[in-house]
């Protein structure tokens, strides 16, 4: 009989929640406008603005949630192993659900592909010390921390499902809708994201401790840069 979950403390506190989600709508309009003015003067190359956009934010973060990443990493100091057995629980889980997805999407939409997963190997194939740097150390504290720590663990203390939920559709929709908007066709590809999504979820809320999910996420990134490489 497996044991029952430990009591989820994790929290952001009044002023770290506000300083978090105030960085969202920074986050998605702001600098993505910046960026991609940057990009089409031919300023800086793709892989650069996509570090120094996740870097700006990742700092952020630091700066104004140290107190919170601080405190969730006791959490995972005192349960290490109970922590990377999640993580590589779900990790697993992820890519069980990814190989079904592929089966499904290539029956669906032979000839069509996820055009975030096409940009993504194209950029990683232009710099890929850079972009590796990007996903493996900036992405994934920048995406948990506004995903999991800000949506999910906030509505988490008034509604678990509804926790789920949202934090996995605002996931989703972030990864897809500046595609989609263009192409209708890419709206399927939400699907793709609502694995990785609740799987983010549940490993935080499993351990208790947002550095679960950002190891986890960390780890899904590396894998994906070295099979683009190979």
């Amino acid at each position: 009989m497996r044991a029952p979950d430990p009591p989820f403390t994790s929290a952001l506190s009044r002023r770290e929640a506000i300083f978090v989600l105030a960085y969202l709508p920074v986050h998605l309009f702001v600098l993505q406008l910046v960026c991609g003015l940057l990009m089409a003067r031919g300023y800086l190359s793709q892989a650069v603005l996509n570090f120094l956009y996740y870097a700006v934010g990742a700092v952020y973060m630091v700066v104004f949630a140290f107190r919170f990443l601080r405190r969730d990493y006791d959490p995972l100091a005192d349960h290490p192993f109970t922590c990377l057995r999640t993580v590589v629980r779900c990790i697993l889980l992820l890519y069980v659900c990814d190989t079904l997805l592929v089966v499904l999407f290539e029956y669906l939409l032979p000839q069509t592909q996820s055009p975030n997963d096409e940009a993504l190997q194209t950029v990683v194939l232009q710099n890929a010390g850079i972009m590796r740097a990007e996903l493996v150390y900036l992405t994934p504290i920048v995406e948990e921390m506004l995903f999991r720590a800000g949506i999910f663990g906030l509505l988490r203390r008034r509604n678990r499902p509804a926790a789920y939920l949202v934090s996995a559709l605002c996931f989703s929709l972030y990864h897809v809708v500046p595609y989609a908007v263009q192409e209708p066709v890419y709206w399927v590809f939400l699907v793709q994201y609502i694995p990785v999504s609740l799987l983010l979820a549940r490993c935080y809320e499993r351990c208790n401790t947002i550095w679960a999910s950002i190891f986890f996420h960390a780890a899904v990134n590396a894998v994906a840069v070295s099979v683009i490489l190979l």
